[in-house]
């Protein structure tokens, strides 16, 4: 048997703003480090060895690993870091904030925006300080595959061929990946094989680990979260 632990981010500092985030690079808020501190000992409650692990480009992502491995006792120089899972990008919504926006746009339409499939928000303006390409921690990534914008389904497209083909791979081993919210809604979406419709209705808590265990044949068997108190419907588990 063997484990597939999802972690999304600890609150951030624009998570506890209640703004729209994306690829914008924040830092964990005090409150998202202690919840990544709490993954850890959950994760180390488990008395299982974990080979590989997974974050994606951004601070918050990174920040919650290295927390989780501290607690774990386990040194952070195997990570692997993975443009591929960061969080989606919300457009011309990013840095800007969710209850201001209802008024705006009316609260349904900003619904659509955040939890549709395939209806992503108007572009970010490659202008703006807080698009990628204007972001010294995306550098690297080639230009033309630095979104404007993306819907759920864009997300999707990115961060599931990335899992099939460098962690599902792996699937023989224990797995760590500290992602954000859409980014594991992906991967559940695919692993858990859930329609369009359910898949809008996932929700991913901050800090609260995922634990997934794959039998010998690396089918998926079950699904539950570590801390009860914070647990969400996994939706494909009931």
């Amino acid at each position: 048997m063997s484990h597939l632990i999802l972690v999304r981010h600890g609150q951030s500092e624009w998570n506890l703003q209640n703004r729209f985030t994306g690829w914008v690079d924040v830092e964990l808020a005090v409150q998202g480090k202690l919840e990544a501190c709490k993954a850890g000992e959950l994760i180390k409650d488990l008395n299982i060895k974990i080979d590989y692990f997974f974050c994606s480009y951004q601070k918050r992502s990174m920040e919650t690993l290295k927390l989780i491995l501290n607690t774990i006792r386990i040194k952070n120089d195997a990570i692997k870091r993975a443009w591929q899972l960061n969080e989606r990008h919300y457009g011309a919504l990013t840095g800007l904030n969710k209850d201001e926006m209802k008024k705006v746009y009316g609260e349904k339409k900003v619904h659509e925006f955040r939890r549709s499939w395939d209806v992503p928000p108007e572009p970010l303006n490659k202008n703006n300080p807080y698009h990628p390409i204007n972001i010294e921690t995306y550098k690297d990534i080639p230009r033309e595959k630095i979104p404007d914008t993306e819907s759920l389904k864009n997300t999707y497209e990115r961060v599931i061929p990335y899992f099939k083909e460098n962690i599902l791979t792996k699937i023989d081993k224990n797995i760590l990946i500290a992602a954000h919210g859409n980014s594991i809604r992906a991967i559940c979406k695919y692993l858990f094989n859930l329609d369009e419709n359910k898949i809008t209705k996932l929700e991913i808590p901050t800090g609260n680990p995922l634990i997934l265990k794959f039998d010998e044949n690396k089918k998926l068997i079950s699904g539950k979260y570590l801390d009860k108190e914070r647990a969400k419907d996994l939706l494909a588990f009931n």
